[in-house]
């Protein structure tokens, strides 16, 4: 365990945290991200009917998909920042408010552009999630109990887009596009109650040494000299594009390709993904215990990333699948790899990071992964308008984990990451 790098400050936060208190933070992490998840697909459960009111294009429509991305990249980097400056509470719950809101806003908007709008702001709320999700695992469990409270949390994002397709199929069929968004939105608010009764109010003190007297500002050009960091990075990217795609075009996938209604396209979408969260946590907690009895959780965590990805190519075959049973089948191996690989797939940033960089560390891995999530709807969008098939969608999907899974295994290292995280001690 690599207690002895935990610094003063982490010390008392693990103090304040411990016990009950500590997982009921996770459970309010999960349901945050549950509702995040629910917020940011409904556009995608609600494409079809979308596309035929307001007369637009499948590349339109990936533009649409696309641009809650393009704010919440932008400023994955910044809300780090401000997670690793400012705390959670305050932040958190504010960004909770505005990305609810902006959610709910779609419902009542009249054109292309509102929607536009809508989702841009949803992704300008929605940013401070991860880095204050993570950044909160990192500083309050040691390396080797880090998979389980982190795969947790991650599972929210399967479950949130499984029970997004269920409920959103079930509202979409008895009371329309709109009021599905309405709901969704704005009944997440009772979150912000729990939250501010239980989230801590930690306030930088001048005895916590500040990030920006690290190491003398552990500079960008000495963390992106590390192999393990690109390898996190590039990685990132070819993991995100598949897992946008599956988020923001399967389900349209299911209903103009494969003919299914809303509520069959609504099951097929969630059954996987419930399957997956299971599965994230299982690995998770499976790593951690490995971890416990051997160390090198660096390694361990890249084993179970890579292995995941590996299984997740298998949607390269969807295309072939002549039923829907077979179409079933192939989606849930695929996102079994995703469960796999998803809790140790962030629990690897954690162990690798310096924990005082962690907030902005995440943020840039995110920043990576969510261009993905930029162009993977958008890419996707042409392909179908030119194609007028699916297929070579997949294909790019399938592909990119592959690329993923060989980034892990050949960048990122046990030794390397050691000195990563010594770089900030």
């Amino acid at each position: 365990m690599a207690v002895a790098r935990i610094l003063p400050a982490e010390h008392r936060e693990l103090r304040a945290a411990s016990g009950p208190r500590r997982w009921l933070m996770i459970g309010l992490l999960f349901a945050a991200v549950l509702a995040n998840y629910i917020d940011r697909g409904n556009l995608s459960i609600v494409a079809v009917p979308v596309m035929r009111e307001f007369a637009i294009s499948p590349a339109a429509m990936g533009t649409l998909l696309s641009a809650f991305f393009w704010s919440y990249a932008l400023l994955q980097v910044p809300a780090g920042w401000i997670v690793d400056r400012f705390g959670l509470k305050w932040a958190y719950g504010g960004a909770f408010l505005l990305w609810s809101v902006a959610s709910a806003g779609v419902g009542i908007a009249s054109s292309f552009q509102q929607i536009l709008v809508a989702r841009l702001l949803l992704g300008v709320g929605e940013a401070a999630a991860q880095p204050a999700s993570l950044a909160y695992i990192r500083r309050n469990f040691l390396d080797d109990q880090q998979g389980l409270p982190t795969a947790v949390y991650l599972s929210g994002m399967m479950i949130g887009p499984a029970v997004g397709a269920f409920l959103g199929a079930f509202l979409l069929e008895r009371l329309g596009w709109r009021l599905l968004f309405i709901l969704t939105g704005l009944g997440a608010l009772v979150w912000l109650i729990p939250w501010f009764m239980l989230a801590p109010s930690r306030e930088i003190s001048s005895d916590d040494p500040p990030a920006s007297n690290v190491k003398s500002l552990v500079s960008w050009k000495g963390i992106l000299a590390r192999p393990t960091v690109w390898g996190i990075i590039v990685g990132a990217f070819f993991y995100s594009y598949y897992w946008y795609f599956c988020l923001t075009w399967l389900p349209s996938y299911l209903v103009m390709a494969r003919g299914f209604s809303f509520l069959k396209m609504g099951a097929y979408t969630a059954i996987p993904l419930l399957v997956t969260a299971v599965v994230s946590m299982t690995c998770g907690r499976a790593a951690d215990r490995v971890i416990a009895r051997y160390g090198r959780a660096v390694t361990i965590r890249k084993r179970f990333v890579a292995a995941g990805f590996l299984l997740g190519s298998a949607i390269l075959v969807v295309p072939a699948c002549s039923s829907s049973s077979a179409v079933l089948g192939v989606l849930t191996v695929s996102l079994f790899g995703v469960g796999v690989a998803g809790g140790n797939y962030w629990a690897l940033t954690q162990a690798a990071s310096p924990a005082t960089l962690i907030g902005r560390v995440i943020g840039v891995q995110n920043t990576v992964a969510n261009v993905a999530g930029i162009c993977a709807p958008v890419v996707t969008g042409i392909i179908i308008g030119r194609t007028k098939n699916f297929d070579l969608a997949m294909i790019f999907a399938g592909a990119s984990m592959l690329i993923a899974a060989a980034c892990f295994l050949l960048l990122v290292r046990e030794k390397d990451a050691a000195a990563f995280r010594s770089m900030a001690a």
